[in-house]
């Protein structure tokens, strides 16, 4: 995303207990600096006295004296715990394809360090400032996008690993550089592992917390945007409002669906569309009537995504678990994300039913039957295509949704043999999600075009103050439509320069806030 973030922060003050979507999309997105809380590095010191306790007590632990999956009842040399860290993160960097993109690296990186912060892992503390100086300096381990199953970000984080102790390949300033040469340049150390130090670097869940954090921040501006574009397709349709009024929803209470009517009544205010007597027709279509229904379901599966993902960004996903109070050490399943992976699988299914009510909405401009409008929204009659072609791309869209849209969460799959025997895809359903969001905005793009030509030949007195934002911004990119022309780049100047402004979303955003 380019341009400025509103209210960004100079900083994100990192606890381990209060990270939002919104700060890891200001340090991922926007480059703000992060600052460790007062309390961390002493926390980290406390944790990590009871492993050096438990290290010198020779107590069998999981992954600390003792091997990691299948190999744990090998006990562990006392002289070769340092060295089992650096295999650890050597043998587990095994993932595969492109590199991920540098916000997702960035989202991952500071789910780690909060994750750390909050204690519980047993982390060496020099470790946490590398990662905080790694971020402030925007090195950027090159992590494949192919590798976790979802029981821990294993081998993908590993690749971070590798950067930490000046192995492996990160991206600074454009350049791609060997770990060590990318660590000099920033006027960094490599880390020097200690016990658990390896384990903890590849541990917990924190690509699928910190991509989720950037998908969930993202997600929610997407719904403002398909709010808004719906807005705009009601003035040109002169759909009716009566669908929206409270006392009718309050008659059956669905999940979310009050708060998008509200939020579609606020966007049209100011127009003479909330009056249901200047409706086209009594009874729309049900992909305008249900409009709040289905962006309410939105809303819903984006609270339900937001309670899942919390615990993931501000708690311990460490195997095992350092408790300081009593000096333990214990094996956890804190690492496992069903929850989590099942709000991604949610938000998916919801995204869709989104886009298929756009596309829908779409070619419900395009009949003159239903719209009162020209056929295909040419002004110039049959003998034009208008928007009739661009209606197949709207539905292309929404097969690649559909798709996408495959629960990822009941997947078979398994790890280390006999002990690891379930998973859960997490990190995938973050990362489809990102390929769904790009053309759920490029859908509602097609949309919002056919809306604004539709504004443009119904010629309604006045108009919404969300619909007038669109329509403003659409039409100082791209005129209406007369005789044909190609539409697919007005598609992506809309997508890109509209619904992809700061300046747009914000404003858009401030029409629908306090909206209930």
């Amino acid at each position: 995303m380019t341009g400025p973030y509103p209210g960004r922060p100079e900083a994100v003050i990192v606890d381990g207990r209060t990270l939002s979507c919104e700060d890891v999309a200001a340090v991922a997105l926007h480059g703000a600096r992060v600052v460790l809380a007062d309390e961390v590095l002493p926390r980290l010191a406390r944790d990590r006295a009871v492993v050096d306790d438990v290290v010198d007590r020779q107590v069998p632990t999981y992954g600390l004296t003792t091997g990691l999956g299948s190999r744990s009842s090998y006990a562990l040399p006392r002289d070769e715990l340092a060295q089992f860290s650096v295999r650890t993160v050597r043998g587990r960097a095994n993932a595969v394809g492109d590199p991920l993109p540098v916000p997702v690296v960035r989202a991952a990186l500071v789910a780690r360090v909060n994750g750390l912060a909050g204690g519980g892992s047993g982390v060496s503390p020099e470790i946490v400032p590398l990662l905080v100086g790694m971020l402030n300096s925007r090195v950027h381990p090159v992590v494949p996008e192919v590798g976790s199953i979802g029981a821990s970000d294993l081998c993908q984080m590993a690749h971070v690993g590798l950067v930490v102790i000046g192995e492996g390949r990160a991206e600074l300033l454009g350049e791609v550089l060997d770990g060590a040469a990318a660590l000099r340049r920033a006027r960094l150390s490599p880390a020097e592992l200690g016990p658990k130090d390896g384990h903890v670097l590849c541990s917990a869940s924190p690509l699928a917390a910190g991509h989720g954090g950037l998908v969930l921040h993202e997600a929610a501006t997407v719904l403002t945007l398909a709010q808004a574009v719906t807005a705009l397709t009601f003035e040109g349709f002169r759909a009716n409002t009566s669908p929206l009024d409270a006392r009718v929803l309050g008659l059956r209470p669905a999940p979310g669906q009050s708060r998008a009517a509200a939020e579609l009544l606020a966007l049209l205010a100011g127009g003479d569309l909330t009056d249901p007597r200047h409706a086209r027709r009594v009874q729309d279509p049900i992909s305008l009537r249900c409009a709040a229904q289905v962006h309410g379901a939105l809303h819903s599966a984006l609270d339900f995504a937001g309670a899942a993902l919390d615990p993931e960004l501000n708690g311990s996903g460490d195997n095992p678990v350092v408790l300081a109070d009593s000096g333990e050490i214990l094996s956890s399943g804190n690492f496992h994300t069903p929850a989590l992976a099942l709000a991604f699988d949610t938000l998916a299914l919801a995204l869709t039913q989104t886009a298929a009510i756009s596309a829908e909405r779409m070619r419900r401009l395009l009949n003159p039957g239903l719209s009162g409008l020209p056929a295909n929204l040419s002004p110039y009659g049959p003998e034009r295509s208008g928007f009739a072609p661009l209606a197949k791309t709207a539905q292309a869209l929404v097969a690649e949704i559909r798709l996408l849209s495959a629960p990822v969460s009941t997947d078979p799959r398994h790890g280390a043999d006999g002990v690891e025997d379930d998973s859960t895809n997490a990190a995938l359903g973050a990362r489809r999600l990102s390929t769904m969001l790009v053309r759920l905005r490029q859908l509602l793009a097609v949309e919002a075009l056919a809306a604004a030509q539709a504004v443009d030949l119904a010629s309604p007195a006045a108009l919404g103050r969300g619909p007038v934002v669109l329509r403003t911004a659409i039409r100082e990119l791209v005129p209406r439509l007369d005789d044909d022309r190609p539409c697919g780049a007005d598609v992506d100047r809309v997508s890109d320069a509209v619904l992809w402004s700061d300046e747009v979303r914000s404003t858009l955003r401030a029409l629908t806030r306090g909206a209930s």
